[in-house]
């Protein structure tokens, strides 16, 4: 049996239509195929290789990790450096108030702890969130996300939910002294990029503060350098009560977090203890690799280029008629298909030209293209040139 046809018979899959591309290696912004072909990765496995594929420095930081030790306990019982620096770098990185980081395994469990965070502080349980939203698909990110058809199969999900409109200040009337929090993506990344707008975070700044609604950030997908700002919020004069981290943290291993004020963060330590818990949490090797990833991001001054790559694409891109619109935030664009019908022929062509692309979520006739940071001029010419040319094939 081949490698193949065993992914097929024995890996649970997520749908029936996976790319099914057999990747042997990967470097930089480039998959390579067992047979041979590269791939520009544009997508950067959705948000995660910001630092691109392997990057050394992360490797080393792998590597000397894997020689001292691997996991030792349940995550919270013994000091591990690779946490402890880790936490220490973002908390020197983010607002006074943001000093708490409680590490989990990806950015779904990082949404739950943020969840039963803010109702363990709040003694409230109504939670608000935004049509469109992304936020997981655990049960209670899965509740919290803002589109029906992903979640009707699943009920009954978590009770004392509400979803709003995006950017519809009018909808903030609907926050109250019975919330919680309101979980929100500053850039909402599924939805095909939709920024948010400054009138509408203000208002909802000046709601939550009136009836003591915290606000969390989930930026899972938008945070580490994505926007052109470490964290997405700094565009903004904002900041959270929580923050959500997770995809890119990692720099390509599994780690997510949800970061708070160290008085907030300790109501789950007590009544009951051992509130929040988890097993490999912060495992010491995603912590080594994360706190290299971050180094890079910010030593290698890849955020000041981020504006910079992101218009190429998009003055590149503009103006060819396959295409209707194009929507971008820092380097993360939602590239809408004049025609979209044509959607699976221009997949199919842009992998022939070399090009990992994907669609987002809520909008099946957007692609994505959120390529690695580290992606240079160069390769943003080449990336260019092929994706016109399967434009113009698909017509």
């Amino acid at each position: 049996m081949t490698e193949r046809e065993m992914f097929y018979r024995h890996l649970g899959l997520p749908s029936f239509n996976p790319m099914g591309l057999e990747i042997e290696k990967a470097e930089g912004i480039y998959l390579y195929s067992k047979s041979g072909e590269q791939y520009i990765d544009l997508v950067a496995g959705i948000t995660v290789s910001n630092t691109g594929h392997r990057h050394p420095k992360v490797l080393e930081a792998i590597r000397d990790q894997l020689d001292k030790y691997l996991h030792l306990n349940v995550y919270g019982e013994f000091i591990q450096t690779p946490q402890v620096r880790l936490a220490e770098r973002l908390a020197g990185l983010l607002p006074d108030k943001l000093d708490s980081v409680y590490f989990v395994n990806s950015g779904s469990e990082a949404i739950e702890g943020a969840l039963k965070l803010a109702k363990r502080f709040t003694g409230r349980t109504e939670i608000i969130s935004f049509i469109d939203s992304y936020h997981g698909s655990t049960h209670g990110s899965l509740s919290i996300l803002g589109n029906e058809t992903l979640k009707n199969a699943f009920r009954p999900l978590l009770p004392d939910v509400r979803h709003i409109e995006f950017n519809n200040y009018c909808h903030l009337e609907k926050i109250s002294t019975r919330t919680a929090c309101v979980v929100i993506e500053l850039v909402q990344a599924e939805a095909g990029i939709i920024p948010v707008e400054e009138y509408f975070l203000h208002q909802l700044k000046k709601r939550c503060a009136r009836d003591g609604a915290l606000i969390i950030v989930d930026d899972v997908q938008m945070g580490m350098g994505r926007t052109g700002k470490l964290f997405s919020f700094d565009h903004h004069d904002f900041v959270p009560d929580i923050l959500v981290l997770a995809k890119a943290l990692g720099a390509g291993m599994p780690l997510g977090a949800f970061i708070a004020p160290r008085k907030m963060m300790d109501t789950l330590a007590y009544n009951p203890e051992l509130g929040h818990i988890t097993t490999f949490g912060g495992h010491p090797v995603s912590c080594a690799a994360a706190l290299a990833g971050l180094e890079v991001i910010l030593s290698d001054e890849l955020i000041p280029e981020v504006e910079m790559k992101g218009n190429m694409f998009v003055e590149r891109l503009s103006g060819h008629p396959a295409i209707s619109e194009i929507r971008r935030a820092g380097l993360a664009l939602g590239v809408d298909l004049a025609q979209p019908q044509k959607r699976n022929d221009f997949m199919k062509e842009a992998l022939e030209h070399g090009l990992i692309i994907d669609w987002y979520l809520f909008k099946p006739a957007t692609f994505r293209i959120a390529p690695p940071l580290t992606i240079t001029v160069e390769e943003i010419g080449n990336a260019c040139d092929q994706m016109l040319l399967a434009l113009n094939k698909a017509e």
